[in-house]
């Protein structure tokens, strides 16, 4: 199980074949690679199956290959049958994948670090690409570009009105959509050179990610451009099968990508900005818990934190459900969820 969804296999995937399986979307969420938090957030587990389903078909009918199937009608008699979201008569929470291998990655300790040979040498010619693509259309206020970049580093300097070292209060669009690679199953993410992707990719190659990436990344963007939407960043995961790649996990969605709605964000990160706001303590003990394991045999951090999140209060549950349902609505153009508009859930959010 991951942090937000439950992984079910119909079919194990082999070193020869994919196999066939499905994620159940729960109303669980993390923030901060924390994991799974205390509280759960009604509707999202649907929100985000919908809004996933509806960006796997615009990207199927535009010719970019996926691990995608359909979803399973939560209404319907036979529970097994898979159907497109078209068929759906409420908003889905299953959704049906093909599957491939996903290897263990060795940890060998501060010196070594991660054992990827050994990840490829398991998966063969079948394997989940251990890395994260991401894409950035503009630079918001908590992406960490603005911590590991400058804006000259984009050619955003020459504007006149932007500093070449410093950024920006408010957010800003890059010229160029920006790919980065991070790692996936290290337990901190952490950005690479194209040089360290490439050699963690294995036998994926790292332009054919690149252009998966900004594929998606044009897709999304059109519809949300069509539906008043601005997409300012997200991230895909890839399968690679017999030297093919496809886009899996999850595309599109409030919690892999970051979109703003009348210059009002609507994404995971008005809950990281909440517990940035509200649980301060909680938040260092994480930063520093992630500096203080870079030097210890273990590799996960939460051993070291010595707090907990706090629990989020009902207004802001309720509010971020809203948020979810009604973006999601609205996105997908389809009154899934009987919920205010967007902009009313938005406003909402703004009073937290």
């Amino acid at each position: 199980m991951t942090s937000v969804k439950e992984f079910r296999v119909d079919t194990p995937a082999t070193a020869d074949a994919l196999g066939r399986g499905r994620f159940v979307f729960t109303d669980a969420y993390s923030v901060f690679d924390w994991g799974q938090m205390p509280d759960a957030i009604p509707r999202k587990g649907a929100s985000l199956c919908t809004m996933g389903a509806f960006n796997f078909e615009l990207l199927e009918a535009d010719g970019v290959p996926t691990h995608y199937r359909g979803i399973r009608d939560p209404a319907a008699e036979d529970g097994d049958e898979v159907v497109p979201l078209s068929d759906a008569t409420a908003p889905p929470t299953e959704m049906a994948i093909d599957l491939t291998q996903v290897p263990d990655l060795p940890y060998e300790g501060p010196e070594a670090g991660y054992d990827y040979d050994a990840f490829h040498a398991a998966g063969g010619d079948h394997f989940l690409v251990p890395l994260e693509i991401v894409f950035r259309n503009r630079v918001p206020i908590g992406s960490s570009l603005r911590r590991r970049a400058e804006p000259s580093d984009f050619g955003l300097d020459d504007d006149p009105g932007i500093d070449a070292e410093e950024w920006p209060d408010g957010p800003i669009d890059l010229p160029q959509p920006v790919v980065e690679f991070s790692t996936k199953y290290e337990e901190q993410d952490r950005y690479l050179t194209r040089d360290e992707a490439d050699r963690i990719a294995g036998a994926a190659d790292v332009d054919a990610l690149e252009s998966l990436a900004i594929d998606v990344n044009r897709v999304v963007t059109e519809r949300a451009d069509a539906v008043g939407f601005d997409h300012e960043d997200g991230k895909i995961e890839c399968l690679y099968a017999d030297g093919e790649l496809r886009v899996a996990d999850v595309v599109g969605t409030f919690d892999e990508n970051r979109f703003s709605y009348g210059g009002r964000g609507v994404s995971k990160e008005v809950v990281r900005q909440w517990y940035k706001a509200n649980d301060p303590a909680w938040v260092e003990s994480v930063k520093e818990a992630k500096s203080a394991v870079a030097s210890r045999e273990i590799d996960d951090w939460r051993e070291l934190c010595d707090r907990d999140p706090d629990q989020l209060p009902q207004v802001v549950v309720d509010a971020v459900s809203e948020m979810y349902a009604a973006g999601t609505n609205a996105y997908t153009g389809r009154e899934w969820f009987d919920v205010p508009d967007i902009e009313a859930a938005l406003d909402a959010v703004d009073e937290l």
